[in-house]
């Protein structure tokens, strides 16, 4: 259910409320309401709520498959609800500035609302556009994959969705095609079905019976230790099982990011 909230969530203000906002350059020179941006800001709070309550419902199952890959998708998506964070006050910074900024200079104001529209378009590429496609698209593919919970069909659907959405997001990126082009659109719709592929199945059907008892049955196998210290030893036989491209993408997810953002950020001091 939590899946198919972070749709309800998400696209209304991507695509209805946030539209007066990002698409008129004047907007911060304009009066009137503006009700439909803070609707669209609480929404996504909403959907920073949603994201974290399905890293958190499903790390305690996905941990039996891989700890480490299970601590990597929750660490993806609170990177991704940092950056949808970051997208939300920036534009309610740009309504601060049309409601308390009544007598500034009009090119000014254009400037700094452009800025700050700017940063919302960098963290939507960044966060939903390319971090996800680590974390809901390959982390969360492979463990579904491997677990057996759902379809494996299904679950292979999000091992393609992941690189393409990176491979889309990448090129953004470099300037090798335009974040709001056909392709960074097309890069992005099999992510799109496979996560709501995913919360359908969950809700309509739950985890298969197959894949919680062999993971039951894992468990039953392994052997406790009389005092279980989280030594290296322990941690070595499950990280060997993942694949090496995985293995790098889960190190080097949380730093990405920010080397990323500070790449722009420089980039946007400089110019």
């Amino acid at each position: 259910m939590l899946f198919i909230i972070t749709f309800l969530t998400s696209i209304p203000a991507a695509l209805v409320l946030y539209t007066p906002v990002l698409d008129d350059a004047n907007f911060v020179l304009g009066a009137g309401a503006d009700g439909g941006v803070a609707l669209g800001a609480f929404l996504e709070v909403l959907l920073i709520v949603a994201n974290v309550g399905t890293a958190v419902a499903l790390f305690p199952i996905l941990k039996r498959q891989s700890e480490p890959l299970a601590l990597g998708y929750v660490s993806a998506r609170l990177v991704e609800c940092t950056f949808i964070a970051i997208g939300i006050v920036s534009l309610l910074a740009v309504v601060t500035l049309r409601q308390d900024a009544a007598g500034a200079d009009a090119g000014s104001l254009v400037t700094a609302g452009q800025s700050l529209v700017a940063i919302h378009d960098w963290t939507f590429l960044l966060g939903p556009g390319w971090v996800v496609g680590v974390g809901n698209g390959l982390i969360l593919g492979w463990l579904m994959y491997r677990s057996g919970l759902v379809p494996r069909g299904m679950a292979m659907l999000g091992l393609v969705a992941g690189p393409v959405l990176l491979a889309g997001g990448t090129a953004a990126l470099l300037g090798v095609i335009e974040p709001d082009s056909a392709l960074t659109t097309l890069a992005a719709a099999p992510e799109f079905v496979w996560e709501l592929s995913l919360g359908i199945y969950l809700t309509v059907k739950g985890f298969k019976p197959a894949g919680i008892e062999r993971l039951q049955a894992d468990r039953r196998r392994a052997v406790p230790a009389a005092h279980p210290v989280p030594t290296p030893s322990r941690w070595l036989p499950t990280w060997r099982a993942v694949p090496a491209a995985l293995q790098v993408l889960c190190m080097l997810v949380g730093s990405a990011a920010g080397t990323i953002t500070t790449a722009v950020a420089t980039g946007k001091d400089r110019a």
